[in-house]
């Protein structure tokens, strides 16, 4: 037994042998990559490249800094931070700690961060006392405006943020090149609605404020943004004087003064609200034909003969009223015996009154536009910018 594990340990120890020896012999073949060092040195250019992305410095890290080091960001959208939210965030923030981490790029001049994204966290933060944050440090970025993009895009319809604040946001995108429909796309809005926004520049300083107080509804808003600077004062003083019914109304009274500039500014001249201008004409019985005056003594007679016939037709829609007050009051159950049946059956009676309810719907709304055009027309006066600089020279002459 002895002799045999002997043999075998040395047939065993012959085999390691000779498969140590094996490789040994095939170290020719092992060096072939080596002779292919030319091909390894043909790509030594695409290893250069290398270097170059290790030393960008373009990189992100999740960090915990100090809330001392955080600076704001200047050209941050948002102006305005509802001080009760801040302090229900800060209360939360206090007693939860932080939960979702701010985005701050890193300055290497001044060693501090810059906020890119939560600066209503960072806020609370302060008031809270948190001397640490949790944050996502963007190293190798600068001031641009992709940063920029990302502080809009996660600022825009949050209800503290105003629509001036959105329109400004807006079109600084714009003017950093993005184009409207580049910028619906980043923020998940439309393209009408960011267009629409941006229109809201439009506002005078006094009817901008009251935008940003709340004292003007933003929908509002976009029409008195089309208005000159001087009749936006205006219709802002009629609007907080209460003169208007509603603000659809309002809406129509814009919209009429709108069509009236541009219609005045075609003949060289410009349309002024004026409450005084407003008064004198019914002092003197002039509203009867609102902007109609300077017509040809043939045009007016063709508007007071067309108005006889419309007014005419119009009564007849008594009858009408008379019918529907007449189905308003019946007994369901006593209409339903005495239609029943009858051609077209009630279902049919009820489309016809339908449609009567549409039709009447959109003649009130070209009715409401109507009142505000004459309304329009009878509150403020023409200026002729040319007549106003011939009527010193014939004052001269009158004098004379």
């Amino acid at each position: 037994m002895t002799a045999t594990a002997t043999t075998e340990a040395t047939t065993a120890t012959a085999t390691e042998a000779a498969a140590k020896k094996t490789p040994a012999k095939k170290a020719p073949a092992a060096k072939k990559p080596a002779r292919k060092a030319p091909a390894a040195t043909k790509t030594a250019p695409a290893k250069k490249t290398v270097p170059a992305q290790a030393g960008d410095e373009t990189r992100t890290q999740l960090r915990t800094i100090p809330t001392a080091k955080i600076d704001r960001d200047p050209g941050q959208p948002r102006e305005h931070f509802d001080e009760a939210s801040l302090q229900e965030l800060a209360a939360s923030m206090k007693k939860l700690g932080q939960l979702q981490p701010v985005t701050v790029r890193y300055i290497e001049d001044t060693k501090r961060f810059t906020l890119i994204m939560g600066e209503r966290r960072w806020r609370a933060a302060q008031i809270a006392g948190l001397t640490q944050m949790k944050a996502v440090v963007m190293h190798g970025v600068g001031n641009g405006r992709e940063t920029f993009a990302m502080a809009v895009a996660e600022n825009v319809g949050r209800a503290d943020m105003t629509p001036v604040e959105e329109a400004k946001a807006f079109h600084k995108l714009t003017d950093a090149g993005y184009t409207v429909d580049e910028v619906s796309e980043l923020v998940g809005k439309s393209a009408a609605y960011v267009q629409w926004r941006i229109d809201l520049l439009n506002l005078c300083p006094e009817a901008r404020e009251a935008l940003v107080k709340g004292q003007l509804p933003v929908g509002l808003a976009w029409y008195v943004g089309k208005l000159s600077n001087g009749n936006q004062v205006k219709f802002l003083a009629k609007w907080v004087r209460g003169d208007f019914k509603s603000a659809r109304d309002a809406e129509s009274f814009a919209q009429a003064l709108h069509t009236e500039e541009k219609r005045q500014q075609e003949q060289g001249s410009f349309f002024v609200l004026s409450d005084e201008a407003a008064a004198a004409r019914k002092d003197k019985g002039q509203d009867a034909l609102p902007g109609s005056l300077d017509l040809p003594e043939e045009e007016r007679e063709r508007i007071i003969a067309d108005r006889s016939k419309l007014i005419g037709k119009i009564d007849k829609l008594g009858g009408a009223g008379e019918i529907l007050s007449l189905l308003a009051a019946s007994d369901p159950e006593e209409l339903a015996l005495l239609l029943a049946g009858t051609p077209g059956g009630i279902g049919g009676h009820r489309l016809r009154i339908k449609h009567l309810q549409d039709i009447a719907t959109k003649a009130m709304a070209n009715l409401r536009k109507a009142e505000m055009v004459a309304e329009v027309r009878a509150s403020g006066l023409t200026v002729n910018p040319d007549a106003e600089a011939a009527a010193p020279a014939g004052d001269a002459e009158a004098s004379a």
